[in-house]
């Protein structure tokens, strides 16, 4: 491994068949659209963007896409049964289908991605209307989860076409600070880690960053293997996770057991005030993971000096580590869901580009707590 992690990225530019400019939007599969849009405005500070449904010519689906400064949540319910949005909500329960990525050139990120092995998901296509043009392909990834590569330079609209605006003067409520996506964990099955990290090498040209083992993840009950694969200029980062042997269930086997298969376990959300806004959250009614006290006592001693007080962040259980390249700040939501699968991540970084190593046995026996009290341990 290089001897930083900003050197390891900046040699992952090399020979980069696969320019990525970020996120550009993550797509939700979910059992009533309208309702998460309320939530997702309501608890998180999203604004309404963009709408399509019947009234725009879609007969099996209706569609609300919030977004909060670059990050955009897209939220599609089945308003007909029998069709693959139903029977993905079926086995799943809402859930992320899609990871969009933001390209140059989506007909020629299809052509890289397939000719190195790729299933396509989406050829190219040309999507139009009064204000310009979207290209969009796509190629599957992990589970039932894909990649679409979206290229929106020759378009001014508000999302894409085929949506008409959409808001509610009723009810406008203000951001919470959340920024950009930081990065995305996938959760795949048994000794499954080392072949999607094969796939994100060879067919997207990412490269492994970080590594992870049993010892690193582990708790007296379960444990785990991540690896963190980054695209070439850092903008786009997948830790893939698997379950390892442990005494009791993991939770990425309660979270395999629950989704039913592979899939997206939880989304990063960077925010430049995390005290601001984990407090906003809290207050929105947005229930997190808690570390015992007694993880404060030493914090100072482990981590160094650090801009924040440490009295707010031990009142909102806010979690603190550190690499050779600075500090980070992170905390995780409970599951926002009813199955125990997908959760948040709320993460402010202050010059670190690691994970958070240092907090996952904290991280990890809160994690465990929770799947106590649901029997799932």
């Amino acid at each position: 491994m290089t001897s930083t992690l900003s050197e390891a990225i900046y040699n992952a530019t090399a020979n980069d068949f696969l320019p990525l400019m970020g996120t550009d939007f993550v797509e939700f599969y979910v059992g009533n659209a309208k309702q998460a849009a309320h939530y997702y405005q309501s608890a998180f500070g999203f604004q309404a963007i963009a709408y399509a449904g019947p009234e725009t010519g879609l007969t099996d689906r209706v569609t609300y896409v919030v977004r909060q400064h670059k990050l955009t949540l897209v939220l599609t319910t089945p308003i007909r049964p029998d069709n693959a949005i139903a029977d993905h909500i079926y086995q799943h329960g809402d859930g992320v289908k899609v990871l969009a990525l933001m390209v140059n050139d989506a007909a020629d990120a299809w052509k890289q991605t397939t000719s190195r092995g790729g299933k396509s998901y989406l050829e190219p296509i040309t999507l139009t209307d009064t204000h310009g043009q979207v290209v969009l392909s796509g190629i599957h990834t992990y589970g039932e989860t894909v990649h679409l590569f979206v290229e929106r330079k020759d378009y001014k609209g508000n999302f894409l076409p085929g949506f008409r605006p959409w808001n509610n003067p009723y009810f406008a409520p203000e951001d919470t600070g959340l920024q950009y996506v930081d990065h995305c964990v996938g959760n795949v099955g048994w000794n499954q880690m080392n072949p999607w990290v094969s796939f994100y090498e060879d067919v997207m040209g990412f490269k492994n960053i970080l590594s992870f083992d049993d010892e690193d993840i582990s708790t007296e009950y379960s444990a785990l293997m991540s690896k963190v694969m980054s695209n070439g200029n850092g903008y786009v980062k997948f830790p893939i996770n698997e379950p390892a042997e442990g005494k009791k269930k993991s939770q990425i086997e309660e979270y395999l057991e629950f989704y039913c298969g592979e899939g997206v376990q939880h989304v990063a959300m960077a925010t430049n005030d995390i005290i601001a806004t984990v407090t906003a959250l809290r207050n929105r009614g947005v229930l997190f993971l808690q570390v015992p006290k007694s993880y404060y006592v030493d914090l100072m001693d482990r981590v160094g000096n650090i801009d924040e007080d440490l009295a707010p962040l031990r009142d909102l259980g806010i979690l603190v580590d550190r690499d050779e390249e600075g500090y980070l700040l992170q905390i995780f939501t409970k599951p926002v869901q009813d199955r125990p699968t997908l959760f948040f991540e709320i993460i402010q970084r202050k010059g670190a580009r690691s994970f958070g190593k240092g907090n996952f046995k904290a991280l990890f026996e809160a994690i465990e707590r929770e799947q106590e009290q649901r029997g799932n341990l």
